[in-house]
């Protein structure tokens, strides 16, 4: 990141870029070091940043199109509001811990990347630190494309040139399966990807799986379910691992095409909000090149 301190999260992918204002970045200033930065190392950490949500939805609109799951929601008008990962209902209070809101947060400390299952998935998330509990509550990141790269030959062969299914109400059915039930988790039809997304900034490659992954060309339900479960064990070993502690004002953005991600646990009688926009993949970011017919 030319002018900016870096320091690197792990020796396999991601950077800490420092003294860095991300209020300050513009589409023909800071932006194109930051997206080269992004495309290198995947993931980039930035602490102690000051962004309300006007300027979240700016920086997020650089890197393309803002994701929008509930568009056929809101009434003609409505603004878009930013999505938030919290515990805390409307009026301040918590959900419990068995409610369904609270185990739609828990299904997401399984290893996933965000949007699998839409029709455009996710380039990148931008993640922001608002509210902490005292202790837990980590974000943790896998590098897809590390591990892919010393991927032994004999578990490549079973998944290289075959299309993975993804499905929302998937992930939810690991959790609860009155969770999955849910209309919201069943309003895209299932979605076919390629099992290796091949970036066309840099030429990298990076398993695309996920915990909304169901099924394997070529497999039975049983046998491409364990392979999933395969890759995934393998690709979230330590040493492809990042797990950020967050302070307030913290902001993480990772590349959805190499990265899997995960939250942990916290005490549930303390309240924790991150703000997430999420950016939807373009055919210039791979997307057209990644996807198969249903």
């Amino acid at each position: 990141m030319n002018g900016y301190e870096t320091r690197p999260l792990t020796d396999q992918f991601g950077i800490e870029i420092k003294d860095l204002q991300l209020k300050d970045v513009v589409a023909n200033g800071l932006f194109p070091d930051l997206r080269a930065a992004f495309e290198e190392h995947s993931a980039l950490l930035l602490r102690d940043q000051d962004l309300d949500n006007p300027t979240h939805i700016a920086l997020a609109q650089l890197f393309g199109e803002i994701e929008d799951r509930k568009a056929d929601e809101r009434k003609p008008g409505e603004a878009f509001e930013v999505p938030e990962v919290s515990n805390i209902r409307p009026d301040g209070s918590l959900t419990d811990q068995m409610d369904l809101h609270t185990l739609n947060l828990q299904s997401n400390m399984l290893w996933h990347s965000d949007s699998t299952f839409l029709p455009r998935p996710a380039l990148t998330n931008i993640l922001i630190a608002r509210v902490l509990p005292s202790r837990g509550g980590n974000t943790e990141l896998a590098s897809t494309r590390a591990a892919w790269r010393e991927m032994p030959a004999a578990l490549k062969s079973r998944i290289e040139g075959r299309g993975i299914w993804h499905r929302y109400a998937q992930s939810r059915a690991r959790i609860s399966e009155e969770l999955a039930k849910l209309p919201m988790f069943h309003k895209w039809p299932d979605q076919h990807w390629k099992s290796v997304w091949h970036n066309p900034v840099n030429g990298e490659e990076a398993l695309y799986v996920a915990s909304h992954s169901f099924a394997v060309d070529g497999y039975d339900k049983e046998d491409g379910a364990a392979l999933i479960d395969d890759l995934i064990e393998f690709c979230t070993q330590e040493r492809y691992v990042y797990s950020h502690k967050w302070r307030v004002g913290d902001v993480l953005i990772w590349d959805q095409r190499a990265v899997l991600h995960r939250g942990t646990p916290w005490p549930y009688d303390e309240p924790r909000k991150l703000t997430s926009i999420c950016v939807s993949a373009s055919d210039e970011d791979g997307v057209a090149d990644m996807r198969l017919s249903n």
